[in-house]
Order: C-alpha cells, then sequence, then structure tokens
C-alpha cells in the first residue's frame, strides 16, 4: 500500500469518526510527529550517551560484533 492510498484510507476512516475526543487525540498526535523536528532526541542525549551510540555503530561495523537474529529470539 502506498502513501496515496495510505492517505485516501486515513480521510476516509478520520471521516467517519463521529467522536470528538477520538478525534482530538489522533490530531494532537499527528500534529506532535509532523510538528517534530529531525535531531530532536537526538539534542536531549547527554555527549556520553552519544558516544556509546558511536561506538556501538563503529562495532557494528565489523562481522565478528555481529548476533544472528536466532542468537537473538533464543537470548529472550
Amino acid at each position: 500500500m502506498g502513501a496515496s492510498e495510505l492517505r485516501s484510507d486515513l480521510i476516509k476512516m478520520l471521516g467517519a469518526i463521529d467522536n470528538e475526543q477520538l478525534l482530538r487525540a489522533i490530531y494532537d498526535f499527528v500534529k506532535e510527529n509532523k510538528d517534530q523536528h529531525e535531531g530532536k532526541f537526538w539534542a536531549t542525549l547527554t555527549e556520553e550517551q552519544k558516544k556509546e551510540i558511536y561506538l556501538s555503530y563503529q562495532e557494528s561495523e565489523e562481522d565478528a560484533n555481529l548476533k544472528t537474529w536466532d542468537d537473538i529470539k533464543n537470548k529472550y
């Protein structure tokens, strides 16, 4: 399902909702996510947290450091 079809289906569903409270919740959710700037979450991290993320990324570049999906499923 592409973006156009999703948008069309969403508009149809919204048009059928009579519950103002539900519509307000959906509106607030969409507006909040639309208004968020890319990188906003990153700006909330400490320098130490950012360093850990960079280190994790660098370590993930080496195949020996990666786990298979089956290993992860079995562990959890």
